[in-house]
Parts: C-alpha cells; structure tokens; sequence
C-alpha cells in the first residue's frame, strides 16, 4: 500500500504539549506559534494528541480541530501523527477514519482491555486489526510502562501485532532498557521492517546506539536543536560527540521526568513559558499545576544547558 510505503519516520520527532487557555480551551494562535518555532529544527514529524498535549483529556472534535491547526502550519513538510484513545473498538475506528483526513499515521493508545496479565495476544489483535482494515491509514504501535496506564506485549503479541500490513512501527517506552532491547531485538527479527522509535526519555541516546531510527517523544519538544544534531552525530556513528550532547541534556530530562512522572506535562509547559514560547502553563483538569519548587528546578535545569 502506497500510504505505508512512502510514510518515513525516523529523527526526532517531538510530541507536542497543547497551549490552553485560563479557562481551559485550546489556544489556537499560541499553538500555531508554538508549532511553527518547533518546526524551525530539523525535526522528523510531530505526534500531536498523544499524552504530552493532553490527547486522553480532550474531546474528539478538538482533537481533530488541533490537527487541523497543527496540519496548516505544517503541510506536507513532515509527517503528523495522531494519537488515538478511546474505550472501545468501534469508537476507535470512527475517530481513526475522522484522524485519517489530517493526519498522516496514528500512534495507537492501549486500552483498559488489555489490562491484566497473562495477555492473550487475540485482544490488541483484535483491536489494531479492525482499525487498520477499516481506516486504512500507518500504525504505530505504542509499548508503554505501566506507571503511565501502560501495557508491555510480550513477543508472541508483539509479532501478531507486526503481521499487520498497516502497522508500521512502534514507540517502545517501557523505560527500561532491557525491555526496549529484547522488544527491538525480536521486531527486527521478523521478515518485514517495522521501525523502532524509542519514547525512553531517560536514555534517548543509548536507545539510537543500540539501533532505535528515531525518537518519539514529549522530551523532544525541549533543547530539541541539541537533540537533533545527537541523532545526526550516531548516524554518522561519531558516538562520543553524540554522548557529550546527552550528558549536557541529561540533569533537564532527569528533572522533567522525576517523580512523581505524571508531572512531566507541566514540566515541559513551565519550561517553554520559561523559554518564551509560551504564554501559559495551564493544565486541563484533573491535571494539575506544579509547585514554585518544581518551577524554579526546571529553570535551573534550562540555566544548566545553556537555554536561558
């Protein structure tokens, strides 16, 4: 299929945070500003709705206004990838056919059914499958710890997952580095290419060494110049100018995703109100600002790169 051919992903590709207002509306002009000072680097595409920008929080008609948005400033210069949640099949693929109109892959979200353990591979199998066969548009798969609502597949699921034409690849964030690699291992193991981006933003760079094609992840939407020209530096396999750049961004990611983890979107807004980016920090409820202690690590970890 043509869609799945020519959809190339791999570099950074950050996942946005969404700018709201006061009273908790999406703020359409400092998104187009916002997305437009992102796009400025080197990037490999932009995963927008998915848990940095708050994508479980909002209503479907604002996600698909979102990507509009997000799809007018970008074009066709880079890809779009939308995340996709919901509660149940049907509902999934009546928002993946609306997704399909502005968005050029969907990042699939588990969902409370695949809760438990053991997981019987037919139900993500299921799920993927009539998604795929209905909207007809690239998959990415999205391995996530359970601290963050999560499911880890095991191999048999995992390689179920893969025979389906329209997944082409996944965004393995277990944040454990053993994980990521046995995932890795056993996907390019398989007869078809299915492509690995890492969402481990606590060891972006070793994650691309051991052979990951890009990152997804809310990180990247932070230093992302420095992180680009990391990615550049291991392809050209000039590692320990690559490893300089990760040891100058690791006290920043360290801070962003300290626990509790669940903070790291307000993290990241407070750091591009910092940044000047944005004019705001406002989360939509039930999530929650962070403390002045919180604000004033973040600022000092930007001092520490250099950002500020």
């Amino acid at each position: 299929m043509s869609e799945m051919a020519n959809l190339k992903l791999r570099g950074i590709i950050p996942a946005t945070v969404l700018p709201l207002t006061h009273t908790y509306q999406v703020d359409e002009d400092s998104l187009v500003v916002y997305i437009k000072w992102l796009t400025k680097s080197r990037i490999g595409g932009l995963a927008i709705n998915v848990d940095t920008g708050e994508g479980p929080h909002l209503y479907r008609e604002e996600k698909i206004r979102v990507l509009k948005i997000v799809k007018n400033v970008v074009g066709s210069r880079i890809p779009v990838i939308a995340g996709l949640q919901a509660s149940f099949t049907s509902q999934a693929v009546e928002d993946a056919k609306e997704m399909k109109a502005v968005a050029d892959a969907l990042l699939v979200f588990p969902i409370t059914a695949f809760y438990g353990s053991p997981l019987a591979w037919e139900v993500p199998y299921a799920y993927h499958k009539a998604i795929a066969s209905d909207a007809r548009i690239p998959i990415v798969l999205f391995q996530l710890q359970k601290d963050l609502g999560g499911v880890e597949y095991d191999s048999e699921c995992l390689a179920k997952l893969a025979e389906i034409e329209e997944v082409v690849a996944i965004k393995e964030a277990s944040f454990d580095a053993m994980k990521f690699l046995n995932a890795f291992r056993l996907l390019k193991s398989l007869p078809k290419k299915i492509t690995v981006l890492t969402g481990n933003d606590n060891f972006i760079f070793e994650s691309l060494v051991l052979g990951a094609e890009g990152a997804l992840i809310g990180f990247g939407t932070l230093a992302t110049d420095l992180q680009v020209e990391m990615f550049e530096l291991i392809e050209k396999k000039r590692y320990g100018e690559a490893r300089e750049i990760a040891d100058r961004l690791r006290p920043l990611a360290d801070v962003v995703f300290s626990p509790p983890v669940r903070n790291y979107r307000a993290r990241i807004k407070e750091a591009l109100v910092a940044l000047g980016v944005l004019k705001h920090a406002h989360m939509r409820p039930p999530l929650v600002p962070i403390s002045r202690e919180e604000q004033k690590a973040v600022k000092q970890g930007l001092e520490k790169l250099g950002l500020l």
